[in-house]
């Protein structure tokens, strides 16, 4: 029996296990059998026979599965039949073999397709096909494979063009849309999709069968994967050509999604605009350009440039820009920018001329460059270049600036083509006028920002030579991005060699610059320079020539160029300069400061001659300020390089302590130090011994200057313990009773030369030691036991703070500021100790006990003085002072502060810290101390998040703290109000001044309160708002002449509370916008206001924020609000209430008018 009569034999329901094993060949690579062969062995009857017997297979084995579903549903019913089940259940057919032969069936079948010879009858192949294509809809995920052999042989069935495609190549597009646009890698299917789109033409667009379809395919429009796949986007370009109904819909997607794409998307979305206009015929194509590219025309033009769209709709367009040129690409633009754009270039709104000024220059020339007409050619790009030349002139920097960046794109791209009288007024206006224009440092900024794009065209450096010398004093402009520009500029200048930048701006004025820029210009300012003085090429003579030429010319240019010198060239080098400058150096020193040698000439600094330095103590210092900068700069490198850091310090070790004899000069001292602290202790024995006793010994008052290079040096060399122990022992025995270990402790050192405690010295070590990173890593990184020490000493000073508060100090006790900065320290302190061990709560806790000092010990010196009496009595009495008080309690709550800015306070702590507070404002002359409490409240109220509070609330916790916690700021916050409220009435100049003060720590707290739109912070704007209007009120009551009635105007118009209140709600739109929610929520809360006073008082903050320009959408509803309660007064009694309602009512309708 022959393969084909034998694969003929097997496809029925009795040989299905033949026909899998004929399957599992024709899979096996290694085996001769392919069903494609057989099949074309096969006459026309065989393959007829074959198709209606696999037909009968593929019936039986399905049926088959059907009953072991409802054997299953069966199962579920009851357990009476549960045995029964279970016996038909061992003869159903097995999952995997029905699986196994619908695949064996639709394989053969796709093999079918093959061979199908035109005329041949293939009803049962048909028959076939429709099982299938029944059961591809109802596949689980778990038989994908299966899917996609049925799939497959839907797509080959509408490519072969036969009977029925219509059905499944709609299937098959459907399946193929849906897995394209649920798989992680679609890029299979997408191509499938590609293939088959003209089923789609089939298919009625507006029938309500092919929704699915619809849906499927705009969904297209948003996923990434089709608008990145050359497939996707050429079945994307098709679906414009469908339907002509279509494309408005396709566009509306489009420009639904555009916000949420990114810039590289709507590349590829503007690709595929411009290739379905090329594409396009006949009406498709006027409804492209009028619905698609002249709408997004019109949205770049009218569109704020604020817009999230903005930028996206400018990207499309400027994809047809780009392709001007090609055929009938500026005849489309000139036709559709004909009604639109040059109307919008003379609109009053300066944002509509700014867009259109950039599609204008940027499609400029805007016309039909085909047309044939040379002489109306010519004329309409004189007008157009006529049109730039007034946009240069326009009343608005913005539009300006535009017109700038397009004459500047016009000129880089048809320098050729444009006559030379033209070039030269363009850029002259650009150069002598715009690059000067004062009302504006974006204007000027953009000049030389897009003279960058003109230097590109080689073309222009001849004109550009000439002119640009004219620009030089722009790198002192004192705006900092149009200096920022103009460097830019000039390394373009250098880089293209269009001129020598040292004739557009010469060398003095660049040093002049860099020895005051900031780090953007400095570092722009040094690319252009650094060949000049840092010649790679040459030799390190050489370097060192023109080092000292700089140093002479500049000295605090010299600086920053070497700062900034080891982003060019290699670590080597910075080394080898440093070692040159050590040869000459040591020249000096052996010519007794002769430093005639090094230097030819300098050829981009006009020429210098040799220097003559002589005994020029000046540029010595200023070598060893190179050095000690060149060596921080390679400091990591050396680290990572063993054998060239001990070379080094062997190098300057030897030679130091000469140039310490040698230039004792205090210019050459200084970096000496430095030098010596980058070094180990060894390599400098003689000046490393005797650096603790020049600290020891130094006079107290002395600046910073004195002692932050020692101080440097004993950190870098590891003996910060020794500066911490001195500091120890200066505390320690400046306090007025010395306990008896401390006694012996200064017996011991009986034998040393005595030298008396300096407390405030001690201080200003410490202030340096923990201000500067470098030294705060290394006390830190101390011996516990050392830092417990000092943390206790100055504990202890606790005692002469309270003496000085109690009045009981005497004359040989330290200063009242010296304690107080003690006390300060001794906080500071603690603080870093804590962060630096995080687990415990020693430090905090230490911390939590001063707060319990001052609440028993200082807040009962917190009282209003007494006026009676004279000034000498009061200064006598100084010490029960409140003022004291208030400044160790300020400065106390101020360090509070950073410990919570810093996370380190828990709940424990914040809750002790807000106890404080109240304590505090519950004192005499608590006020004192609002502007440190409010400081706190804010940190602790931005020390939690609505986020946090909404996920306590749904996960139910019994007791809420940070609701605990907020409620207690709140209640804070109402206490501050109030009494600022009492001291204005009161001591209304010293309450004006406390309001002042208040303002800044208002700000910061309003601004984390208005994030919270549930209570407690939420009734924040609530206080403000009644006390306004309560001041306000209690204003206009006391009104007795009409005249007196004014309607405010700004803040300086309201009382001194509501002026401070009002001048910080209205600083940013987002306060404005949660006061004024509060207005509005206040009148729709049912909330009656019961006298026109308090109305009038709520209009005349309204009024107020009018006058602002800010939140008139919010402004208008909190108005309406108003408005509705205040024809209730409109019957008055008295000509006041008449004069005021009538003053009302007229604010009123101003508002709503706007």
């Amino acid at each position: 029996m022959s393969k084909r009569e034998a694969f003929l034999e097997s496809c029925c329901t009795e040989n299905v296990d033949e026909f899998l094993r004929f399957i599992q060949l024709h899979r096996n690579k290694t085996e001769p059998f392919d069903v494609e062969e057989v099949l074309q062995e096969m006459n026309r009857d065989q393959r007829q026979t074959l198709w209606g017997k696999l037909s009968s297979l593929l019936q039986d084995v399905l049926q088959e599965g059907r009953r072991e579903e409802g054997r299953e549903e069966r199962r579920e019913e009851g357990r009476e039949e549960a045995m029964e089940v279970a016996m038909e259940v061992e003869a159903a057919a097995d999952p995997n073999h029905v699986r196994s032969v619908v695949g064996g069936v639709t394989l053969v079948a796709a093999e079918s397709l093959k061979v199908l010879q035109d005329g041949e009858t293939y009803s049962s192949l048909l028959e076939i096909i429709h099982r299938l294509h029944d059961m591809l809809e109802l596949q689980p995920v778990s038989e994908a494979p299966l899917q996609v052999q049925i799939l497959r042989l839907c797509d080959a069935w509408w490519k072969k063009d036969l009977k029925e495609k219509e059905t499944f190549g709609r299937s098959a597009m459907i399946i193929a849309l849906t897995k394209s646009l649920d798989l992680k890698k679609p890029g299979t299917e997408i191509q499938r999709v590609c293939s088959l789109r003209e089923v789609l033409l089939g298919l009625d667009y507006t029938s309500e069968d092919n929704k699915q379809v619809m849906d499927l395919l705009l969904k297209c429009f948003q996923h990434p994967a089709f608008l990145r796949n050359d497939d996707g986007k050429r079945f994307l370009v098709f679906l414009f050509s469908w339907n002509i109904n279509l494309i408005s819909v396709i566009h509306g997607t489009i420009k639904n999604q555009l916000e949420f794409l990114s810039m590289v998307v709507t590349a590829h979305i503007a690709e595929i605009y411009f290739r379905a206009w090329k594409k396009a015929g006949g009406d498709f194509l006027e409804k492209m350009e009028s619905s698609c590219v002249q709408d997004l025309m019109q949205n770049a033009i009218l569109l704020h440039r604020s817009s999230p769209v903005y930028g996206k709709v400018r990207k499309i367009v400027s994809y047809f820009h780009s392709r001007k040129g090609r055929p009938k690409v500026d005849k489309m633009l000139s036709n559709l920018y004909k009604p639109i754009l040059w109307k919008a270039l003379s609109a009053p709104n300066f944002e509509v001329r700014a867009n259109a000024t950039l599609l204008f220059t940027e499609a400029f020339p805007v016309l039909d460059m085909e047309s044939g007409n040379k002489t109306s050619t010519d004329e309409a790009i004189q007008k157009q270049l006529d049109t730039v030349m007034v946009l240069l002139d326009d009343p608005h920097p913005t539009v300006r600036s535009n017109a700038i960046l397009g004459v500047c794109k016009i000129l880089a791209k048809y320098w050729e083509l444009l006559p030379a009288a033209i070039i030269t007024d363009f850029l002259k206006k650009l150069v002598m006028e715009l690059a000067f224009d004062s009302s504006s440092p974006d204007v000027r900024c953009s000049v030389f920002k897009c003279l960058i794009i003109v230097l590109d065209n080689s073309l222009s450096h001849p004109i550009l030579e000439k002119l640009l010398p004219t620009l030089k004093y722009s790198l002192h402009d004192n705006s900092e991005k149009v200096r920022i520009a103009f460097l830019d500029m000039l390394i373009k200048v250098k880089a293209v060699r269009a001129a020598k930048f040292w004739s557009v701006c010469s060398m003095d004025h660049l040093l002049a610059r860099l020895a005051i820029a900031s780090f953007s210009a400095s570092k722009r300012i040094v690319d252009l320079l650094f060949k000049s003085f840092f010649p790679v090429n040459e030799s390190d003579k050489e370097w060192c020539g023109r080092c000292i030429t700089l140093i002479q010319m500049n000295p605090a240019a010299a600086r920053k160029f070497y700062t900034h010198t080891h982003k060019h060239t290699a670590p080597t080098n910075i080394i080898k300069l440093m070692l040159a400058i050590r040869r000459i150096l040591n020249s000096c020193i052996q010519t007794q400061g002769d430093l005639s040698e090094i230097n030819d000439s300098n050829k981009e600094n006009s020429a210098q001659a040799e220097p003559l330095l002589g005994k020029d103590r000046a540029v010595v210092s200023g070598l060893l300020e190179v050095v000690v900068i060149l060596w921080r700069s390679v400091e990591k490198n050396l680290k990572q390089n063993q054998e060239a850091k001990k070379y080094t310090f062997a190098k300057f070790g030897n030679v130091i302590s000469k140039y310490f004899h040698a230039f004792d000069d205090e210019r050459c001292t200084v970096p000496l130090i430095q030098m010596a602290s980058l070094m180990p202790p060894a390599a400098v024995p003689t000046f490393s011994c005797g650096v603790l006793s020049r600290l020891r010994k130094m006079e107290s008052g002395v600046t910073s200057a004195n002692f932050s290079q020692l101080l440097d040096c004993m950190c870098g060399w590891g003996q910060a313990a020794d500066v911490l122990e001195l500091v120890t022992n200066w505390l320690s025995e400046a306090l007025p009773q010395q306990p008896d270990k401390g006694n012996v402790k200064r017996k011991k050192v009986q034998i040393m030369e005595k030298i008396e405690s300096k407390p405030d010295l001690a201080l200003d070590y410490l202030e340096y030691l923990f201000t500067h990173s470098s030294t705060r890593e290394k006390v830190l990184d101390l011996d516990q036991r050392k830092l417990t020490q000092l943390h206790t000493v100055l504990e202890n000073w606790r005692s002469v703070l309270f003496s000085h508060l109690s009045s009981t100090a005497n004359d040989k006790s330290p200063s009242v500021e010296i304690a107080l900065k003690v006390f300060t320290y001794h906080g500071r302190l603690g603080a870093h100790l804590q962060q630096k061990s995080p687990d415990g709560r020693e430090y905090l806790l230490s911390l939590e006990n001063v707060a319990a000092w001052i609440a028993e010990e200082v807040l009962p010196f917190l009282t209003i003085p007494n006026t009676d009496g004279d000034e000498e009595e009061q200064e006598e009495e100084g010490g029960k002072s409140p003022l004291l008080a208030a400044q160790i309690t300020e400065s106390f709550l101020t360090l509070c502060r950073d410990v919570l800015l810093v996370g380190l306070g828990d709940e424990m702590f914040k809750g002790l810290i807000l106890h404080l507070c109240s304590l505090t404002l519950l004192s005499e002359a608590g006020y004192l101390c609002i502007p440190a409490v409010l400081l706190i409240l804010k940190e602790i109220a931005d020390s939690y998040s609505p986020e946090d509070k909404q996920q306590e609330e749904e996960g139910g916790k019994e007791e809420d703290a940070t609701a605990v916690i907020l409620g207690v700021v709140a209640n804070i916050f109402q206490k501050i109000i109030e009494l600022l409220s009492r001291r204005v009435r009161k001591e209304p100049e010293e309450g004006r001044q406390l309001c002042q003060s208040a303002i800044p720590g208002l700000s910061n707290f309003l601004q984390v309160a208005q994030t919270w739109d549930k209570p407690p912070l939420s009734g924040v704007f609530s206080t403000l708002f009644a006390v306004i209007i309560v001041e306000k009120r209690h204003l206009l009551q006391k009104v007795t002449l009409p005249e007196e009635v004014v309607t405010p105007e700004s803040v300086e118009d309201m009382p001194p509370l509501s002026s401070a209140l009002l001048s910080v709600i209205l600083k940013l739109p987002s306060l404005t916008r949660s006061f004024l929610a509060e207005v509005s929520s206040s009148f729709e809360s049912e909330a009656v206001f019961s006298s026109l006073s308090e109305l009038a008082a709520v209009l005349h903050i309204l009024s107020i924020i009018r006058h602002t320009g800010q939140c008139k959408a919010s402004l208008k509803m909190a108005t309406s609000s108003v408005q509705q309660q205040l024809h209730s007064h409109a019957v008055t009694s008295t000509d006041i209430q008449r004069v005021i309602y009538e003053s009302s009512v007229k604010t009123l309708n101003e508002i709503l008018d706007l």
